[in-house]
């Protein structure tokens, strides 16, 4: 079959949502397992190997660790062996630590092990989002993001289903048969990554997707590519710089609600395991929509008030979770932090491309990643912490929103790309 470069063309599919695709299955394995699964896990793991809420904490912010640390080489990497490989490569990471983290029988083996799959996770996601810029122009750029992204919440349904079921069936070791299970499909899928992708349009004679470079700077609407470090053309490290500020504030909330809430919901609301596995599931099913959807509104409306937006919403969910209200308002938390889940990291993905082009695209997102890693590393350790004194998460929440808050205000003065009208 063969794949056209233009949307209007009687050849119905562009090469670059066969990468995008492929990417919506990689973001299953490498973050949507690797990664979100861990909320669902940690209530039968902190029972079967005595775990304190510290400890849980620490294990979260151990992969965390392990991703900012492949921050920093990941795109050396990719230079050296392509994007395609260097995937391939995180992948095997991924699943190969998963499957011995099954086999650990102490938290400081489970937290050696879910550093290194941080790292595989960091080694793969950042080549992954920056095949992006290089795939699809800026019309298109945000939507081809988020459409990915919903890898993410096809896992955490999965998760939310299958490790319930597992614990039901195998008992308070079923945890390790659902990571052993979970290795081997990142495994399955590192083959699939390694068939399917491709580094560049170029290689598949092709045009990135989008309306074409002419028309775009006809209409002033393309950045120009540049170096994160350096001071042209209106666009600045200071830039990037401030971006990454308003990332590292999603990095420390968002990695508390989702490595905290199902035990939230088991050890202070009462909920069965199957019950919050329920609720997991349905964060998931909905997040499916939420790149797509945030992404498709900021290409219309500007980043700018795309992260805006989304950090509104963010301070909702946080509160509802936080305040002893009845239940209703801690449903309408779950539902909310699945509609808005990806939103971040899609316009994120999504800005940098704008503010860099194309070539810069992944070192960029790599630069502001440094910060939304060093959220994450901060914010599981201090709200676990804070469990464990004061025997609640509600502290740990209501310091979320008022990070997210914080977050908004940010947003509201970022400037946009030099080629950009406000």
């Amino acid at each position: 079959m063969r794949f056209s470069d233009n949307s209007k063309s009687r050849k119905p599919i562009h090469y670059g949502w066969i990468i995008v695709f492929t990417g919506v299955g990689i973001l299953f394995a490498c973050l949507g397992l690797g990664r979100f699964a861990i909320g669902m896990l940690l209530p039968s793991m902190g029972q079967s190997l005595n775990l304190s809420y510290s400890q849980m904490g620490f294990i979260g912010t151990g992969n965390f660790v392990g991703y900012m640390v492949s921050v920093l080489f990941s795109g050396m990497v990719a230079d050296y062996l392509g994007a395609r490989n260097t995937i391939f490569l995180g992948l095997l990471m991924v699943g190969s630590t998963m499957a011995l983290v099954s086999q650990a029988m102490t938290f400081f083996q489970v937290m050696s092990l879910y550093t290194i799959t941080g790292i595989g996770t960091g080694l793969t996601n950042m080549p992954l989002m920056g095949l992006i810029s290089h795939w699809f122009l800026k019309s298109t750029r945000g939507r081809a993001a988020g459409t990915m992204l919903s890898g993410n919440g096809l896992a955490i349904v999965f998760a939310g289903v299958f490790v319930p079921w597992v614990n039901k069936a195998a008992g308070v070791e079923g945890w390790r048969i659902a990571w052993v299970s979970m290795a081997v499909i990142c495994l399955v899928i590192a083959l699939v990554a390694l068939t399917f992708l491709r580094n560049d349009p170029a290689q598949k004679g092709l045009a990135p997707v989008g309306k074409k470079p002419g028309e775009e700077n006809s209409k002033g609407q393309t950045a120009r590519p540049l170096a994160p470090c350096q001071k042209q053309g209106g666009v600045s490290q200071k830039i990037m710089v401030y971006l990454g500020c308003i990332y590292f504030f999603f990095g420390a909330t968002y990695s508390v609600y989702v490595t905290f809430i199902v035990t939230a919901l088991v050890n202070e609301h009462g909920f069965g395991e199957g019950a919050a596995g329920s609720f997991w599931a349905v964060v998931g099913a909905l997040s499916i929509f939420s790149g797509p959807m945030f992404g498709g509104l900021s290409d219309k409306i500007g980043r700018r008030k795309g992260l805006m937006m989304a950090y509104v919403l963010f301070t909702l969910v946080y509160t509802l979770a936080a305040a002893p209200w009845p239940n209703l308002f801690l449903y309408g938390s779950i539902i909310l932090f699945g509609l808005i889940v990806w939103s971040i990291p899609t316009i994120m993905s999504a800005a940098v491309g704008d503010y860099m082009g194309p070539a810069q695209a992944a070192k960029a997102l790599g630069f502001i990643t440094l910060f939304f890693g060093a959220g994450q590393i901060v914010g599981p350790a201090i709200a676990g912490s804070l469990a464990d004194v004061t025997g609640s998460f509600s502290v740990g929440f209501w310091l979320c929103a008022g990070l997210t808050a914080l977050a908004t205000l940010l947003s509201f003065f970022l400037k946009p790309p030099a080629a950009e009208t406000p």
